[in-house]
């Protein structure tokens, strides 16, 4: 049964197993239908939303960051241990929420030291780290193959990168985003003297 048509059920008052609720907030989670997938949670009772089921639990975050309810977002993040696999797609609504907020305080966008200085007052919860050091939100193995693919070429194509995103464990959007400020900090005056940050 398609997640529309078991929205319309659960609209009609017909209930399902917990394990079924997962399995729509995945389907829909894995859609990217936002919208569908927070008119699934608000057909859902408060008993179900706060049973601690995983997929359900990642449903509201992703809510809660497309709708700007940042609060509602860290305290998910930070209620409950989530399976690694899923930890590169929480982190980074981990720290994007907080550089919206802080855009929005400031008025203007986020500069890289901006960024630095909040991934260093805002480190990551332990519930979506499993601990191993990261150089700017990066394990390291991670961040020595994103290494070699930038020495042999700088501008890696669509295709490479999502070959780089598999194989990091990393998003597309991180990868990118990896990419350009690599090549910005290359660019910068004494880019050959910059030293890593390691989080612990």
């Amino acid at each position: 049964m398609e997640p529309s048509s078991r929205l319309e059920l659960v609209k009609r008052g017909i209930s399902f197993t917990s394990e079924q609720v997962s399995t729509v907030c995945e389907a829909l989670h894995q859609a990217g239908n936002c919208d569908k997938l927070q008119q699934f949670l608000s057909t859902l009772p408060p008993s179900e939303l706060f049973k601690g089921h995983e997929a359900i639990l990642r449903a509201r975050a992703l809510v809660a960051y497309k709708k700007g309810y940042y609060r509602e977002l860290y305290a998910i993040l930070e209620s409950h241990g989530f399976d690694p696999k899923y930890h590169p797609e929480l982190q980074e609504m981990w720290y994007q929420a907080h550089y919206n907020e802080a855009e929005k305080v400031r008025g203007r966008p986020l500069g890289a030291v901006d960024k630095y200085r909040l991934r260093k007052k805002y480190q990551l919860p332990k519930t979506i780290w499993d601990g191993e050091e990261t150089v700017y939100c990066f394990k390291e193995k991670s961040r020595n193959a994103l290494r070699e693919s930038y020495d042999k070429n700088r501008y890696p194509t669509p295709d490479e990168k999502r070959a780089l995103a598999k194989k990091t464990g990393l998003t597309l959007t991180q990868v990118s985003n990896w990419f350009k400020n690599r090549r910005q900090r290359d660019r910068g005056p004494g880019a050959q003297h910059k030293g890593c940050h390691v989080n612990k």
